[in-house]
C-alpha cells in the first residue's frame, strides 16, 4: 500500500485526468489504486498489467516520489553535443543544398550526413541525422505553396495609383473592380451548434455557379454589379459588359478609371480593342501581381460570403442570387475598408 499526502493525491489525480501522455496517466492510476487499498490481483485485472509492473512503479514512487513516474529515457545516452543539432537545423531552415554546391532542391538526411563528414569530419548515419532533426523539432512534411509578389513592382504601382487618386479632378472618377463566384454548394464556415452534435448544412449535390463582375466607387463606396450569363465564366465578355454598365451608370463623369487585377480577362485582345474605341472615356489600371489586399472590393465580397453564401440553405441558384442582390441593395453604399489609398474627397 502507498501512503499519499493530500497534495500528492491531487497532483496524481490531475495527471490521471489531464496529462497528454497515456503512460504517465497509467502510472498515476496504479499509484492511486494502490493508495486506496485495492488488492494487487484486482489492479492487475483492471489495468491488464503484471505484478512486476505494479511492483516497479510502486518502488519507484516510494523512492523518488511523483517525479519518478515520468520514467527514464531508454537507449544509450546522447553522445553528441547539441551544437551539431543546432547546425543541422540551421542548414535546413536557412540554406538550400545549392548554397553548398549540390545540384539538389531539397535536403535529405543522407545529404546532411555527407555535408557533416566533408566539412567537419563527423561521421554519422542518416538515421542519426533523422533523430537529430526530430530532436530539433523538425518534421518531414509537404510545404505550402505561396505566391510572393514582386515588392519593387508593388511599391512602384502603389505610388502610381496613389498619385492618380490624389490628383483626380472632379469630372473624373475611379472604381475598384473584381469578379466573384456564387455557388449553390455553400461555402462552409463556423457556426454555433450543440456540443457533441455536429450541425449539418444540406447541399444540392450538383453545383451550379454564376459569375458577377462588380466595382466599388472610389468616392461614395457604391457597388455596381453585372451578372454573367449561365455557364459564362470569368471572361472578357463579362468584363466588357461591366464596363458598358459603368459607362451608363457613371454618365456624369467625363472619364472612368478602372483599377483591377492582372487576370487574363482584363488584358485580352478584345479588351484592348474596346479600350482603344473608348479612349478618353475609360482607362484601366492594373494592380500589382498577387495583391488582393490592394483592392477594397475584395472586402465587399468577403462580407457577401460571410452574410449570404456561407452555410446557405438555398435550394437553387435563382433563390441564392435573389438573396445576393437583395443584400447588395440593402448594404449599398459600402464603406471602403482597410484602404492603403488616400481618403477620397467629395466631388
Amino acid at each position: 500500500m502507498c501512503s499519499l499526502t493530500t497534495p500528492q493525491r491531487e497532483q496524481l489525480l490531475r495527471l490521471y485526468r489531464k496529462d497528454p501522455d497515456p503512460e504517465l496517466r497509467f502510472r498515476a492510476h496504479i499509484i492511486l489504486l494502490l493508495a486506496d487499498g485495492h488488492a494487487w490481483d484486482t489492479i492487475e485485472a483492471m489495468l491488464f498489467c503484471s505484478s512486476r509492473t505494479l511492483d516497479r512503479w510502486k518502488k519507484r514512487f516510494e523512492r523518488e516520489g511523483i517525479d519518478g513516474l515520468t520514467g527514464r529515457k531508454r537507449g544509450r545516452p546522447f553522445r553528441f553535443g547539441m551544437v551539431w543539432i543546432v547546425m543541422a537545423v540551421s542548414w535546413l531552415t536557412t540554406k538550400t543544398p545549392r548554397d553548398f554546391g549540390f545540384l539538389r532542391t531539397r535536403w535529405s538526411c543522407a545529404l546532411v550526413a555527407l555535408l557533416l563528414r566533408e566539412r567537419h569530419g563527423l561521421t554519422v548515419s542518416r538515421e542519426t541525422v533523422r533523430r537529430w532533426l526530430h530532436r530539433g523539432q523538425m518534421v518531414y512534411r509537404r510545404p505550402r505553396p505561396v505566391l510572393e509578389p514582386d515588392e519593387e513592382q508593388r511599391k512602384t504601382k502603389l505610388v502610381e495609383l496613389r498619385r492618380l487618386l490624389e490628383g483626380l479632378p472632379a469630372d473624373e472618377t475611379a472604381v475598384w473592380q473584381d469578379e466573384v463566384e456564387i455557388h449553390t454548394n455553400p461555402k462552409i464556415g463556423r457556426m454555433w451548434m450543440l456540443k457533441g452534435r455536429q450541425a449539418e448544412v444540406v447541399t444540392p449535390g450538383t453545383n451550379k455557379k454564376r459569375h458577377l463582375s462588380g466595382s466599388s466607387h472610389w468616392r461614395t463606396g457604391q457597388v455596381f454589379v453585372t451578372e454573367g450569363g449561365p455557364k459564362q465564366g470569368r471572361d472578357g465578355a463579362l468584363f466588357l459588359a461591366h464596363l458598358d454598365e459603368l459607362r451608363r451608370r457613371l454618365r456624369r463623369y467625363k472619364k472612368i478609371h478602372v483599377i483591377c487585377d492582372n487576370a487574363t480577362c482584363h488584358t485580352s485582345l478584345e479588351v484592348i480593342q474596346y479600350l482603344w474605341k473608348w479612349e478618353g472615356r475609360i482607362e484601366v489600371h492594373l494592380l500589382p501581381s498577387y495583391s488582393p489586399d490592394l483592392n477594397p472590393i475584395e472586402r465587399v465580397w468577403w462580407h457577401l460570403h460571410e452574410n449570404i453564401t456561407r452555410n446557405h440553405r438555398c435550394k437553387d441558384l435563382g433563390e441564392l442570387l435573389d438573396q445576393v442582390f437583395a443584400w447588395l441593395g440593402q448594404e449599398n453604399p459600402f464603406q471602403v475598408e482597410g484602404s492603403v489609398y488616400p481618403k477620397a474627397k467629395a466631388a
